[in-house]
């Protein structure tokens, strides 16, 4: 029986700033979420703005899978959230948000990264 896998936390804090560290974080969190596990995306910084619709289609990148695809890979099989300070800094509320996306803060992106077992990573 194989094991299963433990829980992974992408934090993405780059967006059109810095296309291949954000695609990298997006692409990420979909291949743990096709390989079965438990996922939370967080957008954080510039990674704010793709919370909202139509945004991730504001980073191309050649050679990679389209941001809004794997964002609704991640929407579909994990969580994503983002940062309540972000998203206040930049006027955003939870009704702007593409729906799924869920505003949280540091205690909850702590907890997630402290449960047993669990693998946090930052781009």
């Amino acid at each position: 029986m194989a094991e299963p896998s433990r829980p992974l936390v992408v934090k993405s804090t780059s967006g059109a700033d810095r296309p291949e560290a954000c695609n990298q974080a997006f692409t990420v969190a979909a291949a743990a979420v096709a390989a079965g596990a438990e996922v939370s995306l967080w957008l954080t910084g510039e990674a704010s703005w793709l919370a909202l619709p139509g945004r991730t289609g504001d980073i191309e990148l050649a050679h990679a899978a389209p941001l809004a695809d794997l964002l609704e890979l991640v929407l579909a099989e994990g969580t994503v959230t983002l940062c309540t300070q972000c998203a206040t800094r930049r006027g955003i509320t939870a009704a702007d948000l593409v729906p799924g996306v869920r505003i949280a803060g540091a205690a909850v992106f702590v907890e997630e990264c402290l449960r047993p077992g669990a693998q946090a990573l930052v781009y």
